[in-house]
This record gives structure tokens, sequence and C-alpha cells, in this order.
């Protein structure tokens, strides 16, 4: 492998070879580099030792149960004001139906997420959890980002700890990874100035850590972060992981520029994409898993990049708002049959999972 490589990678290939960890140098040589068959061939030997030729998928529904938010962050075009054309919030009877419509399709997770409204009491996320959890017990929530947990703890009165305890009593599962933006604050002071900061972020994931929750980590790149940025918010995460072993998996987040006050910056490429995968799978090495998430980068290269370090290609979403008022022209939803097609062809072995990583189904050819 090495003798493929350029001058500058020989020496990070002799690191992944020999299972040590990379440095912040090494993270940005990585991205610096433009050999990008050579960067993916470390990343997939990298998922080969942890997770073999399996890749995973889960039978899920998205459940964006409100677009109304009291911030104002320039790479959203999902937020809206309460007064604005198109804002809206789902009545718990809606978001009851939204889950309904997968009854008997043996779906496996609702994952809800929404804005950070500036009304909404506490009592109508937990009423929302009770009553989910009521009419489907044995399927796992997994809900409200790190923002949206400060938030909620915020109009309620209550600590992290707090808040976390009572809607875990209430059926929270676990956290999706959203909202961790990129931690640098000289990047989030102009894109999304209002938004809890990233020291915050990291405080509420360590405290659901803490409770014996697990939850995902994301990072939006692609708009106004260098490639050092990038590789410090790796390191952040790295770090609490050592820490708190809490984190599932890592889902890098292409920025989608229309509709947004950044709409004069550009899509990220199938390139950038794909090299951002795979340095978060060389980088990250305590974390099990990587996921690409195929609303964002589109199913050509999400395909391509369980070849470069990815072993989670996310699941049958049904119904997704927030990248697509981003000008994301993907579909909104996926069956089984497609993922597994998908998989098949990148010559892995598809299996559904469960929130937790749990196997389901090994679908063997």
């Amino acid at each position: 492998m090495t003798t493929v490589l350029q001058t500058d990678l020989t020496k990070i290939a002799a690191k992944v070879e020999a299972g040590e960890r990379l440095s912040f140098d090494d993270g940005l040589a990585l991205f610096e580099s433009d050999d990008i068959f050579a960067i993916g061939r470390l990343a997939a030997l990298a998922n080969q030792r942890k997770n073999g030729d399996r890749v995973y998928f889960i039978h899920n529904r998205h459940i964006n149960y409100s677009n109304v938010c009291k911030n104002t962050c320039k790479f959203c075009a999902f937020s809206k004001k309460e007064e604005d054309t198109g804002a809206y919030t789902m009545t718990i009877d809606e978001i009851m139906d939204k889950a309904r419509e997968m009854k008997g399709s043996d779906f496996s997770e609702l994952h809800i997420v929404g804005g950070l409204h500036p009304t909404l009491p506490f009592e109508y996320y937990t009423e929302m959890l009770r009553s989910l959890k009521a009419e489907f017990p044995e399927v796992h929530i997994q809900a409200f980002t790190a923002v949206e947990i400060a938030h909620l703890a915020e109009v309620s009165g209550r600590s992290y700890r707090e808040a976390l305890e009572e809607l875990v009593a209430c059926g929270l599962g676990s956290l999706p990874g959203g909202g961790a933006e990129v931690f640098a604050p000289e990047v989030r002071d102009v894109v999304c100035p209002e938004k809890l900061p990233g020291n915050k972020w990291l405080e509420v994931m360590r405290t659901a850590h803490s409770l014996g929750l697990k939850s995902n980590a994301t990072m939006l790149y692609g708009h106004l972060e260098s490639k050092a940025d990038r590789v410090r918010h790796m390191i952040h995460l790295r770090d609490m992981q050592d820490e708190t072993g809490g984190f599932q998996t890592f889902i890098p987040l292409a920025f989608h520029p229309k509709n947004t006050q950044l709409s004069d910056l550009h899509f990220t490429t199938g390139l950038d994409d794909l090299k951002t995968l795979a340095i978060a799978r060389l980088m990250l090495d305590n974390f099990d898993h990587i996921k690409v998430f195929w609303i964002m980068t589109g199913l050509k290269v999400a395909q391509l990049a369980l070849l470069f370090g990815v072993d989670d290609i996310d699941g049958t979403v049904v119904e997704e708002k927030i990248t697509h008022a981003a000008g994301a022209e993907t579909s909104e939803c996926l069956t089984i049959d497609e993922l597994v097609r998908l998989i098949r062809e990148a010559g892995k072995t598809p299996v559904e999972r469960d929130t937790l990583y749990n196997v389901r189904k090994v679908y063997v050819s």
C-alpha cells in the first residue's frame, strides 16, 4: 500500500497499518493531499479492522416536529419565525399520525428533531415522548439534538441532567448528533452566533453519556470552516469519546447552500465528501462507526463511500425536511430493498441494525 502513496503520506500509512493514533498534523496532511485513492485505501483498512465487510442500515422514520426556531443560523434554510409564511408546529396528534404511517412495517426507530421553538412548553416534549412510547413500546426514540436539550433545560428551568432524566423517564432512548456544526468559535461567531457554543454541546453530550444514553456526533462541513477546523473538531470528539465512550457513530454533514444566508457558496464536491468521510474514519479511531447520510451526499457518492471507510448508510428515513429546504435533490425515502442493493453492489454485506447497533438481520447473498 505504501508504495503508491505520496511521500507526505508514507508516515501516516505506517501509523495506520500499525494501529497508531493520528495527530492533528496527520489529519491536516490528509486533507491537503490530492491522493484520494491512497486515503481511501487507508480508511478502508481501518474500517475493515472494525467492521469487516458489513454495512449497516436502519428501518427508521424521521419526524421534524417544527421549523420554528429562535435562532437565525446562516447555514439553515429550514428555520422560520412563528409569524413567517411556511412556519409550522405539529400537534401531538399530527406527530402520532406520522408515526402511525409506519405501522405494520416492522420499523425500529423514530428520529425526531426540530427547531428551538420559543414558546412551546417542556410538557409538549414529554407528552410527545409518552404518547409515542405508549403506542409504539418496541420502537426506539432517538430525539432532540444537544442544542434542543439545552433549550429545553432553559425553558423549563432545569439543569441538563434534570431535563434529560425526565425525558428518559418519558421514553427518550438516545440523542442524535446534530447541532455540533463546527466547534471553532470564530466560525460559529459568523455562521451561528446565537447557537449553543461548541463546549456546551459537548457538555450536554457528556451529561447524556453519564446517564447511560448513547448519542451520535456530527460535523457540518463545506461552508466557512478551514481544513484545520475540521481536524480540530474531530479531535475534540475523539477526546470526549476517550472520556465517555458514549458516541456510536460520526456523521459528516455536507453543507447545502440553497435558500440560506450563505447561498453564494457552492455545494460540496464528491471528492471533498469522500475525503472527509475517509479522514473521519482515520482520525476517529475510537468511534466504531462512520455514517454517510445519503440524503446529503446523494446515492452515488454514498455508495462509493462504502469503499472509503464508511460502514453505515443511515436508513429508510421516509420524510426529511431540513436538508431538502436547503436544496437537496435526493429522494426523501429509500426502501429496504434499495438499501440492500446499494450495499451489495459495493461488494459489502448489508446488515439491518437497530439504533444501538444490535443486529436485526444479515442479508446473506
